[in-house]
């Protein structure tokens, strides 16, 4: 179920069909999350006289270059692409002036320097990944699942000079199911988050919105979400069912938690919780060979049911049990 808390001031009537046709976006992302608004952008209507993306990588054996989710898209619908090695170099400051933008959208993309974000007149806004002020940093979507939150949702905002800390426009609210994991809820956020920055933009070039400076909760702790690191991702197997079922699903499907067994590493991706007591010591397994595979914990067990061995693929604990020889 998805609830909705949009913070929106209606001043008068609309000229939005106008301000589709006189103001100028230029878009900043990278992966598939940022597809979605790019898309949702488009599709509504507004005018995207540049897109900014990363320059392409090699990756893989071969080291092949690869283009970036937004690159594809930007592409295959004939808009004008950017791609900078250097946020600051003089070449690239110049030719996105000349776009002569009225406001930057930003959806997942790297940080920027106050010559980019302060450079139109309407400023630069950002899509994130929660509700702010709960959850600044890299990784928000992870961090809320790993945290066992119950909702959390997205966010646009001004930027200014310290990171995710700018003046809020809208958000919405969106539930985290029990046993959903990170990426399940990334592709949900994606459209929701899309369908928010359109309101946004719209609002924006209306006039109907006020920005309102985020605040520290009250009485509650402020949460981070910096990026995931591999000690992140390694199950202490001494904390609670509970604590370990979150981390699993926060961090699948990427990077994976894991643990190994009898030797080799293990990433599991999905899981249940056993509230059995444990009668083995934390970290020990429980197999029939056949149907079941459970790690036991400080309070009980974790029934594995999606895994990956190392140099293997990624496979359901039965089809797994039926090649494995413990």
């Amino acid at each position: 179920m998805i609830q909705y808390q949009i913070k929106v001031r209606d001043t008068g009537p609309s000229t939005f069909n106008l301000a589709l046709k006189t103001h100028r976006i230029v878009f900043m992302g990278t992966p598939e999350f940022a597809v979605a608004s790019l898309d949702a952008l488009l599709s509504a209507g507004f005018n995207i006289v540049g897109v900014v993306t990363a320059p392409d990588k090699p990756a893989g054996r071969g080291l092949n270059l690869t283009q970036s989710a937004v690159k594809k898209y930007a592409v295959e619908k004939g808009l004008n692409l950017l791609q900078p090695e250097k946020l600051k170099n003089a070449g690239f400051l110049q030719e996105l002036k000349s776009l002569q933008a009225d406001l930057h959208v930003v959806v997942a993309f790297r940080m920027l320097p106050e010559v980019v974000w302060s450079m139109p007149p309407m400023g630069t806004i950002n899509l994130h990944g929660s509700l702010l002020p709960q959850y600044r940093g890299a990784a928000p979507i992870n961090w809320a699942v790993i945290n066992g939150e119950k909702r959390t949702g997205v966010t646009t905002f001004k930027l200014k000079h310290e990171i995710d800390t700018g003046d809020i426009l809208m958000q919405e609210i969106i539930d985290i199911g029990e046993n959903e994991t990170a990426g399940e809820l990334h592709d949900r956020m994606k459209d929701i988050g899309a369908h928010l920055l359109v309101r946004t933009v719209q609002g924006l070039f209306e006039g109907t919105l006020k920005e309102s400076p985020q605040e520290n909760p009250a009485g509650k702790e402020l949460k981070h979400a910096p990026r995931i690191f591999t000690d992140t991702c390694k199950i202490d197997w001494n904390r609670s069912t509970k604590e370990i079922h979150d981390l699993i699903r926060g961090l699948s499907p990427f990077p994976a938690a894991f643990t190994t067994i009898n030797g080799k590493l293990i990433k599991i991706y999905r899981s249940e919780i056993d509230n059995i007591s444990a009668t083995i010591q934390p970290g020990a397994y429980d197999t029939d060979g056949k149907q079941y595979l459970k790690f036991a914990t400080k309070d009980g067990f974790i029934l594995v049911k999606e895994l990956q061995l190392e140099g293997k693929k990624r496979m359901n604990v039965t089809d797994f049990l039926k090649g494995f020889r413990f």
